[in-house]
């Protein structure tokens, strides 16, 4: 198979061009390029070797990878951490007309030589990302505790301080440090998240979209986080634990640094995908839009897919004001491996609505008020009567968004080659379609030879 164009090759989802690929690192947003860097093995198929791959795009849909950023060294190998632009060079690190992006990293120190504890240490570029020296003062933060590691790193304008929310461990340990160069860190707080684990986050989030409103969101790699306030030092959770996912491959993701509309974008790891014969190993989600949204239980995160997948989807069929009875199929006519759905319907008390996909069930029990797929379930009620669906299907992942991103279920896949199939039945009751969009998605790969 030609690169880009094998079997079981995401064709909208990022992949690595071969080898193994796991945790988004440095998301930041630098001169017109968003900067994906990852967790990366050069030398295999399997995990191991942990190295910063680096991939930029201009749309956050077409990916160019570039060479390796951060390689292993004495300290060890490189693990998950953010990135930052250092526009007032805090840091002393600009040489020329370019403010330095700065990579913050982790040194699993259990693969040095010889083996020492994790650290916490620096890269930076002086030319927009394309070449990376480490800085010669590493480690930056000594080890806080087993297997620290994870920073993520932002700037926090109102204490003109660089703030690094860091995984301490063992479970549930975070810690909150503070910077004024990105090389001498102090420890302000501690912070406890029950059986939290790893790649941390913590951002702010307007409230329905009121700049006067805001809270911010404490997040750990499962997805589960708090809402709270943060003052700079301490973050004061105001919510319980709260779920941020109801599928199955969604885990350490990031958001992306100094976007310049304030969209929150988030990425992550769809861990657990299978790939037999690739040349790669593991993918991306689609990128997301976080948002804060008031709900009856309180404000609640949604995540709904950017805006910009309309750039590369063209319509295949539309239909409103039609009523789904029972032994209708009205995508019967359709076949494919990658499309966009969008949904609005209203079942009716006691049906079963089932969107399959390639043999793979998407299912909502109305009588139960509940959204199932591949095993996993979720608590979904009606809003005003309605069912609001948005599913992306790629050749290996289905990702759900329902009720305008309340609920998310995220899955990797494996269909069967000969089904290209898709179907809307109901079984029951009847279904009314206020809205049904189908939309066949275009390739983000260039053409190879």
């Amino acid at each position: 198979d030609r690169l880009y164009e094998e079997t079981y090759r995401p064709q909208f989802h990022f992949t690595a061009k071969e080898n193994w690929l796991n945790d988004p690192n440095g998301l930041v947003y630098y001169d017109g390029e968003y900067h994906l860097f990852f967790q990366h093995n050069p030398e295999g198929i399997n995990w191991g070797n942990m190295t910063w791959g680096h991939a930029v795009s201009p749309d956050l849909m077409h990916w160019t990878q570039r060479k390796h950023a951060i390689y292993p060294d004495e300290f060890g190998t490189i693990f998950s951490g953010s990135a930052v632009i250092d526009t007032e060079n805090t840091s002393g690190f600009q040489t020329g007309c370019h403010p330095p992006l700065v990579c913050v990293f982790t040194y699993a120190g259990r693969f040095g030589v010889p083996e020492r504890p994790y650290t916490q240490a620096i890269a930076y570029s002086t030319d927009r990302g394309r070449t990376f020296t480490k800085h010669h003062g590493n480690p930056v933060l000594d080890n806080l505790g087993p297997e620290n590691r994870d920073p993520k790193v932002f700037w926090h304008a109102p204490t003109e301080t660089w703030v690094m929310v860091l995984y301490a461990g063992p479970r549930g340990d975070f810690v909150i440090l503070g910077s004024p160069d990105l090389k001498h860190w102090e420890r302000l707080s501690d912070f406890t998240f029950p059986d939290g684990h790893e790649c941390p986050e913590l951002f702010e989030l307007s409230i329905d979209g009121d700049p006067d409103n805001t809270r911010w969101v404490f997040w750990e790699a499962g997805g589960r986080y708090f809402i709270g306030q943060f003052d700079g030092v301490e973050f004061a959770p105001e919510s319980e634990v709260l779920p941020s996912e109801w599928g199955r491959n969604c885990y350490a993701g990031q958001t992306w640094n100094n976007v310049p509309d304030g969209r929150r974008i988030f990425i992550a790891w769809m861990n657990g995908g299978s790939y037999p014969g690739m040349p790669f190993n593991q993918q991306m989600t689609f990128p997301r839009v976080l948002t804060l949204s008031s709900t009856p239980e309180g404000p609640r995160l949604y995540a709904y897919p950017i805006a910009e997948i309309a750039a590369i989807r063209e319509p295949r069929g539309q239909w409103s004001g039609d009523i789904l009875e029972p032994g209708m199929n009205p995508l019967a006519q359709l076949e494919g491996e990658l499309w966009d759905i969008e949904a609005a319907l209203r079942p009716g008390g006691e049906a079963r609505l089932v969107l399959d996909v390639r043999g793979t069930p998407i299912v909502y029990d109305a009588s139960a008020a509940v959204l199932s797929c591949m095993g996993r379930s979720a608590d979904v009620p009606l809003e005003d009567g309605a069912l609001a669906l948005r599913v992306l299907i790629d050749r290996t992942s289905i990702e759900i968004f329902a009720n305008g991103g309340r609920v998310v279920m995220s899955f990797c896949f494996l269909p069967d080659l000969l089904n290209k199939t898709l179907s809307l039945t109901t079984e029951g009751d009847s279904v009314a379609i206020d809205l049904l969009g189908v939309w066949e998605v275009r390739s983000t790969w260039p053409e190879t030879l």
